[in-house]
């Protein structure tokens, strides 16, 4: 099992991430469409191959086709409009909050899978993108839709926990 390969390479002095790895995937309430695409999506987002390789597998088992293809894309098109917006959010003109964006993102319009599913794997991975304005407005959406404040928590909490096991281990891997 590709989820207890990757708790064994945490070391030690990183115990706390172990355990919440285990109970944020393991313990998580979330249905196991939002789960698995929150965590293919994250793992992506977190950028370390080797948390990617550990997870993907076990997130390919429980997503359908369209499921599979919607976490990744969602994880693409947030690494751009994550930057994007982010960069207009911290630029002190706000002339640019004005200007048309000109970018493509129909896949979040139509992203082959629940819209509610798509927003939470793009909130998630742009808590880890650090985009407060996409933080907004997917939050937003999700909360119109009557998503609950504990299952948003939910998908930034893997996202916290996926990228804080990813720094760890690409430090240990570049330290070896």
């Amino acid at each position: 099992m590709a989820l207890d390969e990757l708790k064994a390479s945490v070391p030690a002095y990183a115990k706390d991430l172990k355990l919440n790895l285990g109970s944020v995937i393991g313990n998580s309430p979330l249905p196991q469409q939002q789960l698995w695409g929150t965590v293919l999506a994250c793992a992506i987002a977190a950028r370390s191959a080797l948390v990617l390789r550990e997870l993907e597998p076990q997130a390919r088992e429980n997503l359908s086709d369209e499921a599979y293809t919607a976490a990744k894309s969602a994880a693409a098109v947030m690494a751009m409009n994550n930057v994007f917006y982010r960069t207009r959010h911290l630029l002190s003109d706000p002339e640019y909050g004005t200007l048309r964006a000109g970018l493509r993102m129909n896949v979040i319009g139509n992203p082959g899978v629940e819209k509610v599913d798509f927003e939470l794997w793009s909130l998630a991975v742009s808590a880890i993108n650090g985009c407060g304005q996409c933080l907004d407005s997917h939050e937003q959406v999700l909360r119109k839709a009557g998503v609950d404040r504990e299952t948003i928590q939910e998908a930034f909490k893997i996202g916290a926990v996926i990228q804080a096991v990813a720094t760890t281990l690409d430090a240990e891997a570049a330290l070896a």
